[in-house]
């Protein structure tokens, strides 16, 4: 197997050979994407999920399921990547940031009950890099003042709380993405999961080009073939777009999501692996995990302390990556701070922590697939800190 193909493994292609002999048409056991909807579904213990080309189209789907458009307002972090901040913007709507806690890197939810205002609509909180947010504060909040709460997991498959409750299954949807780098990978693509058939009929409808006989539970079009095939039929009963996930990628998440626990527990090995060197080390505080919370590690994030000491975030990345390191990645720009809502003036909402958590994050890769990548990274790591001891 090529060194970049150890992800895929499993049934991927198998599967994609079932859709390929069936001519794209659904198996005896129902279309690829029926299957990975159910699989994933059970996965959440949630009644439906409805697949999509990417997981800023789930986030679309959801927001327009709730009912945001214009002159509505919906409450992001704003240390997160500018996707949630794209979705509010494609409703017609405002995106407020909100401001993130220093220890977790998560949404402060005292600054999310600061603004809310008339017009808000929704909160979407991001769970970030393998790490869940403070839900029970959210839905409280959400509870008090009738808002909608999407879930964006895109970063943090299988987190879970202290009670094991995984994220994206506490508030109205959850999200998740699909694309290459994530826990799971289709190549790209996305799904929402939820328990509310109405906002599931309508997700499924919106990204589905608006067929009127798709279902909550079904994507199928053609139920009647003298009905579809009639002149006087009428196909379409909203305005919609097509977000369909190709029926080859829906086999290929179905195949990696019959491994999610393999997947999800090698980014814990090295995360923890991670935080044991880093421990040691003043150079460092890595993010916090609330006490009997899950950290599924979509990367290793922490704060870089070295200008306390004269190194500067881009030596120690230089000296990482010279003594055999993947790199290391950077926070995105803060929402608020990305050109295209600055420049722009989408937006608004002053965050302080979160744009200084934003130089100091230091992102350490996790998607090695064995003991021995795993080993060059944590010696790579090793090596830097003493050379800067």
């Amino acid at each position: 197997m090529n060194e970049k193909g150890w992800r895929f493994v499993g049934n991927e292609r198998k599967y994609i050979d079932m859709v390929m002999k069936s001519g794209f048409g659904a198996s005896e056991s129902g279309s690829m994407n029926e299957q990975l909807e159910k699989k994933f579904a059970e996965l959440h213990n949630k009644k439906f999920a409805i697949s999509a080309n990417s997981g800023t189209s789930t986030l679309h789907m959801a927001l327009e399921a709730f009912g945001v458009g214009a002159g509505d307002e919906v409450i992001i972090p704003a240390l997160t990547v500018a996707m949630p901040g794209f979705a509010i913007w494609q409703c017609g709507a405002t995106p407020v940031f909100a401001d993130v806690l220093k220890d977790t890197f998560l949404i402060d939810p005292n600054d999310v009950k600061q603004k809310i205002t008339s017009k808000t609509k929704a909160i979407m909180p991001v769970h970030m890099y393998g790490n869940m947010c403070d839900m029970d504060s959210i839905m409280k909040i959400a509870k008090l003042n009738q808002l909608f709460v999407l879930e964006d997991c895109a970063e943090s498959l299988y987190a879970s709380n202290d009670r094991g409750e995984k994220a994206g299954t506490i508030g109205d949807v959850g999200s998740w993405s699909f694309e290459n780098s994530k826990h799971l990978s289709t190549g790209d693509g996305g799904i929402v999961a939820t328990d509310n058939e109405k906002l599931a009929t309508t997700m499924r409808q919106f990204g589905g080009v608006g067929f009127k006989n798709i279902t909550a539970k079904t994507g199928k079009v053609r139920i009647s073939r003298d009905e579809f095939q009639d002149p006087k039929y009428e196909r379409h009963n909203i305005l919609a777009y097509n977000y369909r996930l190709p029926e080859l990628c829906a086999a290929v998440g179905l195949a990696q999501c019959e491994r999610v626990e393999f997947f999800v527990k090698l980014r814990e090995t090295i995360g923890n692996q991670y935080l044991e060197v880093m421990t040691d080390s003043n150079l460092f505080i890595p993010q916090k995990t609330q006490d009997g919370f899950r950290n599924t590690y979509w990367t290793f994030p922490t704060r870089f302390l070295g200008n306390e000491y004269n190194i500067s975030w881009y030596d120690f990345r230089k000296k990482y990556v010279e003594n055999g390191g993947d790199g290391i990645y950077s926070a995105h720009q803060t929402v608020n701070n990305e050109p295209c809502f600055k420049n722009s003036k989408l937006g608004y909402g002053d965050v302080p922590v979160a744009e200084s958590l934003q130089k100091e994050l230091m992102l350490f890769t996790t998607n090695q697939k064995d003991e021995n990548d795993r080993s060059i990274q944590i010696n790579a790591l090793q090596k830097t800190i003493q050379f800067f001891k």
